[in-house]
């Protein structure tokens, strides 16, 4: 086994009720993961910046740092490793705030095993998804997304075999949605992105856009199958066609 998948196979918990861990450990363990834990959120990070880890799964309420914290701590040291929060908390503000802040996906508690396995495997899939499009962005060659092709060397855009006029920032956040399909982004998190966190801009400028693309990309605007709502914190591009 080569170190690139050694470490995808190498999973971070850090979590502070003991029989979650072992629980965790033992159901991850049985799915082929090499697992290591900590049990608060100092020892969390230091855990994180000494290894190589394929993917964290953090909890939100953690003696010494909180989850949020360790989660600013991680997005400042890497952009790239996944985060899978594991929390007790449903309000759609917290949800929200852990996405902006850089978590890849969320876990509501309480949760089964084999739901969580699922969201695992998902994530992988979803992640060496984008590092492969972002290899072919950077060969300048095509994206193709069902209907949809992305040649983004030229920033141009085909639905079927009609090329497609867009806009600067219609370009950008079409970009930014496709080359992460299944990721969701709020609203917020596209301003910064695409807007560049201009202050005249409003979150409902994000959702005029959408609405643009959606008349130009989708079959029917209508009955969206590319660009998909995310009901109370933004959007995502469908993972249908990966």
């Amino acid at each position: 086994m080569n170190v690139a998948s050694s470490t995808a196979r190498k999973i971070l918990v850090i979590e502070d009720d003991r029989e979650m861990i072992d629980l965790l450990t033992m159901h991850l363990t049985a799915e082929g993961y090499q697992v290591d834990a900590a049990a608060d959120g100092v020892a969390g990070l230091r855990a994180f910046q000494a290894g190589s880890y394929g993917m964290v799964l953090l909890d939100w309420m953690l003696p010494s740092l909180s989850g949020i914290d360790v989660l600013r701590e991680i997005r400042a040291l890497d952009t790239r490793t996944p985060v899978l929060m594991l929390t007790a908390r449903s309000e759609e503000t917290d949800k929200v705030l852990g996405l902006e802040l850089g978590c890849d996906d969320y876990l509501t508690k309480p949760f089964s095993m084999r739901e969580l396995a699922a969201r695992i495997k998902v994530l992988r899939r979803r992640i060496e998804r984008a590092e492969e499009l972002a290899r072919v962005a950077a060969g300048d060659r095509i994206l193709d997304l069902g209907p949809l092709k992305i040649d983004h060397g030229k920033r141009k855009v085909m639905v079927g075999e009609k090329t497609v006029q867009l806009t600067v920032k219609e370009y950008d956040l079409l970009y930014t949605l496709a080359s992460r399909p299944g990721r969701t982004f709020s609203r917020r998190q596209l301003l910064e992105i695409v807007w560049d966190q201009d202050a005249e801009v409003y979150e409902h400028t994000v959702n005029s856009h959408v609405n643009r693309l959606r008349n130009k990309v989708e079959e029917n605007p209508n009955r969206p199958r590319l660009i998909l709502t995310v009901w109370g914190i933004g959007y995502r591009f469908t993972e249908e066609f990966v």
